[in-house]
């Protein structure tokens, strides 16, 4: 994920900070939802009290899982510059069954947190996603207050989005309109990002933007050759101590 999160700080001009949820990667503790909610707090709190940056500045991205900790941050601070929502899910549960409510014993429920996000938000999914399906994000993308123009990645999975060029391209267009807004904003002008009438979703393979200056392109381009060429089934991202319960009853491997 590091190289991923430097290739991502040079193409999009911006400062990136990660974390590991608790129980993964170099966290420790256990791995629960409450905890996650613990673990983006924490690094809220970090970056607000250590390095001085205002909620105004502040994108949140969340991939999978991850999206139930950003919609839940989002929800609770409503001046946000914006958020991305990279292949997320309704809810834990409905990952697994097509239920029509929200039961008490869900988890990561963003069907019912993200009404609340004031901020644009963009949401970037896979169609041919067979973890999580692509009805997640279009659905989350439609309840959302204030829409960016999402991306739909024809033949993109679970895991591999970032390999795909319109991928980079699309985050790079987001994140110049917010500071164009912004921009709009210090000079004491109205104009901002017309989320309302972009609701014609871009599809892969269909931009009008320029090409990008390549930093280090070569090497996600090679990624994804190899990943098109090996026919294995995908491994999510996705796990909690809820969500594997539920997987061990149903026999599913994420």
């Amino acid at each position: 994920m590091f190289e991923l999160f430097v290739e991502l700080s040079l193409r999009l001009r911006i400062n990136l900070m990660g974390y590991d949820y608790s129980g993964y990667g170099q966290s420790t503790g256990k791995p629960a939802e409450c905890n996650t909610y613990a673990d983006i707090d924490a690094v809220y709190k970090c970056l607000k009290e250590q390095y001085g940056v205002i909620d105004e500045q502040l994108i949140l991205y969340g991939q999978s899982v991850g999206s139930g900790p950003t919609v839940d941050l989002a929800s609770r601070v409503p001046n946000l510059r914006g958020v991305v929502l990279h292949s997320p899910i309704l809810s834990g549960l409905r990952v697994l069954y097509p239920v029509k409510r929200t039961f008490w014993f869900d988890i990561y429920k963003n069907i019912d947190k993200i009404v609340m996000v004031n901020c644009i938000v963009l949401v970037i999914h896979g169609t041919a996603d067979e973890v999580v399906d692509c009805s997640h994000g279009k659905q989350l993308w439609e309840l959302c207050k204030e829409k960016y123009e999402p991306l739909w990645i024809n033949g993109g999975g679970h895991c591999n989005l970032e390999l795909y060029p319109e991928f980079i391209r699309h985050l790079k267009k987001f994140v110049n309109s917010l500071n164009k807004s912004k921009a709009g904003d210090t000079n004491g002008s109205k104009k901002s990002v017309d989320s309302k009438n972009q609701t014609k979703p871009s599809e892969s393979g269909t931009s009008d933007d320029p090409e990008l200056p390549e930093v280090s392109r070569n090497s996600l381009d090679s990624q994804l050759e190899k990943s098109k060429k090996v026919n294995k089934p995908e491994k999510s991202r996705m796990s909690t101590d809820h969500v594997d319960r539920f997987r061990r009853r149903k026999g599913l491997v994420w």
